[in-house]
């Protein structure tokens, strides 16, 4: 049997990914100890809250262990290869999740591991948050085929598999970012009609079921200061908020820097449910961990 790695949604079919969603709604509602005896390897070379929390939960749930690591807790951190790593960590558990800078660092633990990888985050992209993400729109709004989803800002990771989902699960997506900014042409192309790009942000939200956005500054980005005066335009405030449906919802990753990206009236209010999101990466994890280890 090959092994099951979530590397990135547009590496999985449609019919793949509802499978996994279906699973996470399943989980929430009744966890099961599917995975008594498993172990999880989670290595972190990026700092993390709910990646962290949400995976060694969703393993306890369902009644398996998982080990973290940082890059200080290994030879990774003295110059073992990644493809050394996967070799070795493949022989004492049963799936690793790894949140990396680079997404070249994903692919080598994939391409030598015995046992299935995820992408807990990449600066490519960011699967499992995408997940979460539709779980939380699906319990809101209902399927999310044939809806309209807003992105607003930066063309980021989190909006790379937002552009993978909106393919694979059938929704459209306006992106609303600066010129510099966009996404990347070859992914717009992939994503056919889809995908609908624009600079102007109250366009890109009239008439959206969700409105997302993400921080303007990454961690380890070193143009703060340019990129925070270029996506000025683009905070999600209560006016911006006001074009999209009346019954529209927001959306955003977390951690948030209110007062740039979006405001605390919008953060805050009627139409957020960021915190029900947060959640939502344990289920979703908890769809995806069943998926790989099934």
């Amino acid at each position: 049997m090959s092994v099951k790695h979530f590397l990135d949604l547009d590496a999985l079919d449609a019919a793949t990914l509802n499978d996994i969603l279906e699973r996470a709604k399943t989980l929430k509602v009744e966890p099961k100890p599917l995975l008594a005896g498993r172990e999880l390897a989670m290595i972190f070379e990026k700092p993390s809250t709910r990646t962290r929390v949400s995976f060694e939960v969703a393993m306890r749930q369902l009644g398996g262990h998982a080990v973290v690591l940082t890059t200080g807790d290994m030879q990774l951190g003295r110059g073992e290869t990644y493809g050394d790593t996967a070799q070795v960590l493949s022989r004492y558990v049963d799936a690793m999740m790894i949140r990396t800078s680079s997404h070249g660092k994903l692919q080598a633990l994939a391409e030598h591991s015995a046992v299935p990888v995820i992408n807990g985050l990449t600066d490519r992209s960011h699967p499992c948050q995408i997940m979460a993400d539709i779980l939380t729109f699906e319990e809101q709004r209902g399927p999310i085929q044939g809806a309209r989803v807003a992105w607003v800002g930066d063309a980021n990771n989190v909006a790379t598999s937002w552009i993978h989902a909106a393919e694979r699960f059938g929704f459209d997506l306006h992106i609303a970012s600066p010129k510099d900014l966009a996404p990347d042409p070859t992914l717009v192309a992939w994503a056919g009609s889809r995908l609908k790009l624009t600079r102007d942000p109250a366009e890109a939200v009239a008439g959206a079921d969700a409105v997302v956005t993400d921080t303007w500054v990454s961690m380890g980005q070193q143009d703060a200061d340019a990129r925070v005066q270029a996506l000025a335009p683009y905070q999600v405030n209560e006016a911006l908020m006001a074009r999209a449906d009346k019954d529209a919802i927001f959306l955003h990753c977390l951690p948030a820097h209110r007062g740039q990206e979006v405001t605390d009236a919008v953060m805050d209010g009627p139409r957020s449910v960021v915190f029900d999101e947060a959640e939502n990466r344990l289920h979703a994890q908890k769809g995806i961990l069943a998926w790989c280890l099934s």
